[in-house]
């Protein structure tokens, strides 16, 4: 037909149709193009904007139908899928709610289920409180789209449940299909398998959700989505350990086409773990390369300055990473609260605790609250500059005196000091006594009495404080403690030592005279008294004759042991080495008398030593008759054996 007219309107439209069904959406969109004077935005909108939407021009498809002069239901049902993609959630509910209200087919449940998804996004990423939609979740679909948005609202154990719901349903609905097989439903519960992972993951059940994640990896589901977001979740479990396994699974995110199918808060988490991972792998240019592409894409957001500072701090560039986190700081006065505690951080780390005090009192929001006032009167505390310890106090509380008095503005009834600004007042006054600063606590003390009339520990420090200061004063107020009689608590004091738990015990006194000392004896009678076992006696015990004084030495120790006795063959020959001669051989050996003169020894040899003197030392004399015991010669045994033979 072309081939006779080639601007005929209804072949082109057929060869347009054709071409979308084959998927050649480029080619469909080609003659389009080519063919604008026939095919009008009247007459083939749907089919542009279409192939628009399957080429991810999301954009163009959108001015596409917008541009159309007549809205029909597939340019609605079109428009609403356009919406979503640009994450423009609150115009895609509205469609929706009008393509469910004036339509009528048998494509009402997919409507329900766009809804439903559109209402997990919101809840999701925007942290919106869905509204109650009044859908029956009749499908697996839609439970899964509700367990979504639960988990956007942090009920985790209700969304397990839904989805434990959608996995029985999408078992059913595709079992009761023959040709369906096992490993089909397996596919399909991919998803539903992956959230679970997910709140698992939430929920701490880290080693649980790591084996999920993997069952659904060792299927290779043909959803990209689904295995970016898996292995960045892997990755997030392994942080900075099995960074081998980490660098595998981030392959998976960089899959053609993921872009189209997350969303930017997604895609934007999977960058800054991507950068992370950079750094712990020692990555550096990556790891920058990668940050500062996120800093330009999102210029306001902390992570990616963070993360460089982080990976200057691994390089030991602490002030360039202090200089960088001042400069972001200045630049986004909004986010400088957040960047100023990281600032802190590190200069705590380098052990500059002033400049870390100097900084966190720059922080004017958080200047007042306890958790700020707390660690900066630690951390004062630790440099011994207790006056900025109570400066930091006084500012706190002059803060809160300025809050109650904007806030009572105009109002003539009395309204009581707010908890917090009172617990301030008292930990002031703790710190300034313990610190001796007695004077300048007894003014706080004063103001809590007034809330706390009745509060006698606060009164028994403001007596203290005034007996060093101003005694007449202290006595004056002591008369406002209440008196012994009605302090005193009735407390059985047996029973009390008597109970289970009980660690004090009544010390015996030395001496008890007159009743006491009979009492004293007749609680000694009731209790046992243990009895002392006698000692066992040897066999031969003889009392007749008296045990050896030295009996508890040991025999070498004793002053009667003489030692072993000698053998009567021990010189004789036999012993020692192969060749050698006994010591009385020496005797008869003429060259050694007297007269012949001494040969000279090798230098440094114990010859030497013994050439020059024959006179032995006191001690180095052995004792007569006390050869060397075994012990000894085991010794030199096992040094031998160190030696190597």
């Amino acid at each position: 037909v072309l081939q006779i007219n080639k601007d005929d309107v209804t072949a082109l439209q057929c060869k347009v149709v054709c071409l979308i069904q084959n998927g050649n959406f480029k080619e469909a969109l080609s003659v389009i193009n080519t063919h604008t004077k026939v095919l009008t935005s009247d007459v083939i909108a749907f089919e542009k904007a279409y192939c628009e939407y399957r080429l991810n021009r999301i954009e163009n498809a959108l001015k596409t139908i917008q541009s159309a002069s007549q809205q029909t239901d597939k340019l609605k049902e079109l428009y609403g899928q356009v919406l979503y993609r640009l994450e423009r959630y609150d115009d895609c509910l509205a469609a929706y709610r009008d393509l469910i209200r004036n339509s009528q087919d048998e494509y009402e449940e997919e409507r329900k289920t766009n809804l439903s998804a559109v209402v997990a996004a919101q809840s999701t990423w925007e942290k919106v409180m869905p509204e109650d939609l009044g859908l029956r979740e009749a499908t697996y679909e839609l439970c899964y789209n509700s367990a979504c948005a639960l988990i956007g609202q942090g009920k985790l154990n209700e969304a397990m449940k839904k989805l434990q719901k959608a996995e029985e349903l999408c078992r059913q609905s595709l079992s009761e299909d023959s040709d369906v097989t096992e490993e089909d439903i397996e596919a399909e519960l991919a998803i539903i398998h992956g959230q679970m992972a997910y709140i698992m993951q939430l929920q701490g059940r880290t080693e649980d959700a790591l084996q999920l994640y993997n069952q659904i990896i060792k299927l290779k589901p043909t959803d990209v989505g689904l295995l970016a977001v898996i292995a960045n979740n892997i990755i997030t479990i392994n942080k900075d350990q099995n960074v081998f396994d980490s660098k595998k699974k981030v392959k998976l995110t960089n899959a053609e086409g993921v872009e189209h199918k997350l969303s930017k808060k997604q895609l934007q988490a999977i960058e800054f773990n991507k950068a992370l991972l950079a750094m712990y792998t020692n990555q550096a240019d990556q790891c920058r390369k990668l940050s500062a592409s996120l800093q330009s894409q999102s210029p306001e957001h902390l992570l990616p300055v963070l993360i460089q500072a982080a990976q200057l701090c691994r390089e030991k560039q602490h002030a360039k990473a202090v200089g960088l986190l001042q400069e972001f700081a200045d630049q986004h006065p909004a986010n400088a609260a957040e960047i100023k505690l990281t600032m802190a951080q590190l200069k705590i780390a380098q052990g500059s605790v002033t400049k870390a005090c100097m900084i966190l009192r720059s922080i004017e929001e958080l200047q007042h609250k306890p958790g700020m006032v707390s660690a900066l009167v630690t951390m004062y505390s630790h440099e011994e500059d207790i006056d900025s310890a109570i400066e930091v106090f006084t500012q706190a509380i002059q803060w809160y005196q300025q809050f109650q008095a904007r806030t009572n503005y105009g109002c003539c009834v009395f309204q009581p000091k707010s908890p917090v600004h009172l617990s301030l007042i008292r930990e002031a006054a703790n710190f300034k006594l313990k610190h001796g600063r007695k004077k300048e606590a007894i003014s706080d003390l004063e103001e809590l009495w007034k809330f706390f009339s009745k509060d006698v520990h606060t009164l028994a420090q403001l007596i203290s404080a005034y007996s060093l200061v101003d005694p007449e004063k202290a006595k004056v107020l002591s008369k406002h403690l209440p008196s012994s009689d009605t302090m005193s608590l009735k407390v059985d004091v047996d029973a009390l030592e008597n109970s289970h738990g009980a660690t004090y015990v009544r010390k015996k006194a030395g001496k008890l005279t007159g009743d006491n000392q009979q009492k004293e004896q007749g609680q000694g009678d009731v209790k046992k008294k243990k009895k002392k076992k006698k000692g066992k006696l040897p066999k031969n015990y003889d009392p007749k004759v008296t045990p050896d004084p030295e009996r508890w030495l040991p025999m070498r120790e004793r002053s009667y042991y003489r030692g072993r006795k000698k053998g009567k063959k021990k010189d004789q020959v036999g012993k020692g080495t192969q060749g050698s001669t006994t010591a009385g051989s020496s005797e008869l050996d003429a060259s050694r008398t007297a007269s012949s003169p001494p040969t000279s020894p090798r230098p440094g040899s114990a010859a030497a030593v013994s050439a020059t003197s024959n006179v032995i030392p006191p001690r180095h004399q052995k004792p007569a008759g006390a050869p060397a015991t075994k012990k000894k010669q085991q010794q030199k045994k096992k040094k031998g054996a160190k030696g190597g033979w």
